[in-house]
């Protein structure tokens, strides 16, 4: 079962992307076969402006990608670094059994945003 902030975020997605170039793009996992986060990130002068994700998978996943975009907008590259799957996980209150894997494909889809080139 979802927490009342995850379920808000799957019933009113937000920070949906793609986000116009230029931003950096960064994957998790295989879209269109299985789970996947993408993200899309604005950065300047080392500060994460803007954030966009777009997820496949289930509303889990939706919560992750949604709130990972809120937490890291206006953060520094270095803040966004430090941010873990257990991070994510214990702001949006738990998440189901056996979907915890999710947070962490969000985490990582940033990570692999801050190291890319802008497009």
């Amino acid at each position: 079962m979802l927490s009342d902030l995850a379920a808000r975020y799957v019933q009113t997605p937000r920070n949906v992307g793609p986000l116009a170039p230029p931003a950096r793009y960064g994957v998790s996992g295989t879209p269109g076969d299985g789970p996947s986060v993408q993200v899309w990130l604005r950065i300047k002068d080392g500060v994460i402006e803007d954030a966009a994700a777009r997820t496949h998978g289930c509303p889990s996943s939706i919560a992750c990608a949604g709130l990972i975009c809120d937490l890291i907008r206006g953060r520094t590259v270095e803040q966004a670094l430090l941010l873990t799957a257990e991070d994510l996980t214990t702001v949006l209150g738990g998440l189901p059994d056996g979907k915890g894997y999710l947070a962490g494909m969000a985490v990582e889809a940033v990570r692999r945003a801050i190291e890319s080139e802008e497009t």
